[in-house]
């Protein structure tokens, strides 16, 4: 599928698109308002690993570091840390519930961890961060100084107990003074030496222990405490928003496109050669109006560019029977209500303009409507000529029109067996008397699939024009039609697409065309001058302006490349308005 075909696609399912996409984005903005808001405080530590003794880093010191860090940030969220900082805050909860809202991230190459804690509460929040830290310092000092506590007490223990030896020697000294006895005072200065020394050789090892103690225990040290935040971290209204509305956006282009790819309606030219590979001749836009003869465009605004789309479908004819002169022509559609008969008039209207006599005959003969669109009565027309008396004029049955060279025969009286009388001899009779009294007859059927008066009417005529409804027929029905044409030996001439929307790159290519021009003719001196309207030229490359001015304020044009142009002058116009070409 080209590009162009996707954005025409998605151009026409806007409307659901940003229909999605608002609901999606109001609906994440509603409910991120009702959330209570949460607040998020974070504290960030330090690792100190004790000293191996080297004084290089080597490879093993850094992943050690790295280690330590991720065992520590894995202690920080243990029951006893969790459970010591819910009992110094007084918290209301248990510390699983408390450790769903801590995260303890080391910082990656680095020997930092960050404690982060959410709350509804921000100075909460910070407290219980806070409070981690230094029950897991705490708890951390007191788990490594064991290791040396037996060392400690034991050394401890045997200083004291010298000291004890030495202050029982000292005072033993002490009560000899006065007293000559030299081998027993000798006794015991050489005792109080020995005591002496042993007190300083323990105390230098229990100083050696207290060193070893300081250098091979981590330290845990706070580069930054939390503080109560200002903004919560949840929800993030914008985000949520954002968000939302992406995935709705991409949600409504998925649900188009698979509308898209599972609908079998025919919506564009391409559709139709998928289908059928049938050619389309014309894409007409929609006309406004609810009354049949608000339909006839030809004759309300012949300067639209429905208007123009129906010259180009006659042009088209034209061209394509250009070795074969077009003399009968059948409109029909696949199913009912597909603007067939609107088609039939509005064609019948553009070949008359172009100066060829056309005679539009009304052949549905169970549900006329072709007399609705000229506002006349139904009471002669085909079935009253099928029947008439040799004597009697055919043209006692037609209805002249506003239009000049346009007749029209309507259906007549509805028949009781409209399949017989369309397939009869007399009809075929009646179609050759027609022939010979126009340039072009344009022939208005039934729908092929609903009835079997349209085959016999295609069999008979030169050509045959399938109009299909923009976006409501089903490729199989036009498969069907087509089908049903082939089997007959009719060839289906082309198709025309009716009430094509602009989204459905129908007939927007001509704005630029003739809705820029007709704005420019407004501004132009000359209009303002004289009421005359600049000529349009075509755009078409090669094509040259050959409008010659006549008599009687119109200009005839020789097509040339088979692009037909035309202008009006103020006199034209008035002719227009007293009915002179056309209403």
């Amino acid at each position: 599928m080209p590009l162009q075909r996707y954005i025409t696609l998605l151009w026409r399912w806007v409307w659901l698109i940003l229909l999605i996409t608002l609901l999606a984005g109001g609906a994440a903005y509603l409910v991120s308002r009702q959330m209570t808001p949460i607040y998020a405080a974070s504290t960030t530590l330090l690792i100190n690993q004790a000293s191996t003794g080297s004084m290089t880093t080597d490879y093993n010191s850094i992943l050690s570091s790295e280690r330590l860090a991720r065992t520590y940030a894995q202690l920080m969220l243990k029951r006893p840390v969790l459970a010591e900082v819910i009992s110094a805050l007084q918290l209301v909860e248990t510390p699983d519930r408390l450790q769903d809202r801590i995260r303890v991230a080391p910082v990656r190459d680095t020997q930092l961890i960050v404690v982060s804690v959410e709350d509804t509460d921000p100075q909460r929040a910070a407290d219980i961060a806070n409070r981690i830290v230094a029950v897991f310092a705490e708890q951390n000092r007191e788990l490594q100084s064991e290791r040396f506590a037996e060392s400690k007490r034991s050394l401890e223990e045997e200083i004291a107990k010298l000291q004890t030896d030495i202050d029982a020697t000292q005072a033993g000294l002490d009560a000899l003074r006065g007293i000559d006895d030299p081998a027993r005072r000798a006794r015991l200065e050489a005792a109080l030496v020995e005591y002496r020394s042993s007190y300083a050789t323990v105390l230098r090892s229990l100083e050696e222990v207290r060193l070893a103690e300081a250098q091979m225990t981590n330290s845990v040290n706070v580069v930054e405490s939390a503080t109560p935040a200002e903004q919560p971290v949840r929800p993030r209204i914008a985000l949520n928003t954002a968000l939302a509305a992406i995935a709705g956006l991409l949600l409504a282009i998925g649900l188009a496109l698979l509308i898209e790819y599972l609908s079998d309606r025919v919506s564009s030219s391409d559709d139709v050669a998928a289908a059928t590979h049938v050619g389309t001749l014309a894409a007409i836009g929609r006309i406004d109006g609810v009354e049949p003869s608000e339909k006839l465009v030809m004759l309300k605004d012949p300067f639209s560019l429905v208007s123009e789309a129906y010259q180009m479908l006659r042009v088209k004819l034209e061209i394509a029977r250009f070795e074969k002169p077009l003399h009968t022509l059948l409109v029909t559609s696949s199913g009912p209500g597909e603007g067939k008969s609107t088609t039939a008039a509005n064609l019948a209207l553009a070949i008359a303009r172009s100066g060829k006599r056309v005679i539009l005959v009304d052949t549905d003969l169970r549900r006329p409507s072709l007399h609705r669109f000229f506002r006349h009565a139904n009471l002669r027309g085909v079935t009253t000529a099928l029947v008439r008396d040799p004597s009697d004029s055919l043209y006692n049955h037609m209805i002249p029109t506003s239009m000049e060279n346009l007749l029209l025969l309507p259906s007549g009286p509805v028949p009781s067996d409209p399949a017989v009388m369309v397939s009869s001899a007399k009809m075929a009779g009646l179609i050759t008397e027609l022939k010979s009294m126009a340039d072009v007859v344009v022939f208005d059927s039934p729908p092929l699939l609903a009835v079997a008066d349209a085959t016999p009417l295609a069999h008979v005529c030169d050509a045959t024009l399938l109009v299909v409804l923009a976006g409501a027929t089903r490729t199989s029905q036009l498969r069907r039609a087509c089908d049903q044409l082939l089997q007959a030996g009719v060839e289906p001439q082309g198709v025309v697409l009716n009430r094509v929307t602009k989204e459905q790159g129908g007939y927007d290519h001509y704005y630029y065309y003739y809705g820029g021009e007709k704005r420019r003719s407004k501004r132009g001196p000359l209009g303002k001058l004289f009421g005359r309207r600049h000529r349009r030229r075509s755009h078409a490359p090669g094509a040259v302006d050959t409008t010659e001015p006549i008599s009687g304020g119109y200009a005839v044009a020789r097509p040339t490349d088979a692009v037909v142009i035309e202008a009006t002058v103020a006199t034209g116009m008035d002719e227009r308005r007293n009915g002179v070409h056309s209403k």
